[in-house]
């Protein structure tokens, strides 16, 4: 499995910084692409809470697989285009947070998606998303 890792440092508090990220409704603000979120089962800091993600008219069904508030959180995601698991975690660092994101692909399509996503900090990359959310969570 193709596996993609970047980090930023936040300048906010863990528990802000978790709680934007799992913000659903907030979402489209930095992932690339996305236009809505439907069928959500729960909560995304929950274990097993099941959503379909929209990049247009492509879904993306997600599980998540782990969370412990304001730490970690992991899901499964899956698209033609794009499919693994991704995991972000929060930790703290000198009066803020490090982001920690790691993706991991599954299948040859993906893993070519995987390889252009990460390469640079264009919008829409992985760099280029976790890049917005800082800046998003930095204005508060």
């Amino acid at each position: 499995m193709p596996t993609y890792r970047l980090s930023t440092d936040v300048n906010a508090p863990p528990e802000r910084v978790f709680e934007l990220w799992i913000d659903v409704d907030r979402w489209p603000e930095w992932i690339g692409g996305l236009t809505k979120v439907t069928d959500r089962t729960g909560q995304v800091d929950q274990k097993g809470t099941r959503y379909i993600s929209w990049f247009g008219s492509m879904k993306s069904p997600s599980e998540v697989l782990e969370a412990e508030r304001p730490r970690v959180i992991r899901t499964r995601f899956g698209s033609a285009l794009l499919k693994g698991e991704t995991e972000a975690r929060f930790e703290p660092e000198a009066g803020g947070t490090r982001i920690v994101q790691t993706f991991r692909t599954q299948g040859v399509i993906p893993a070519i998606a995987g390889w252009i996503f990460s390469k640079g900090s264009w919008k829409g990359s992985f760099k280029g998303e976790l890049e917005t959310f800082r800046k998003i969570a930095e204005r508060g």
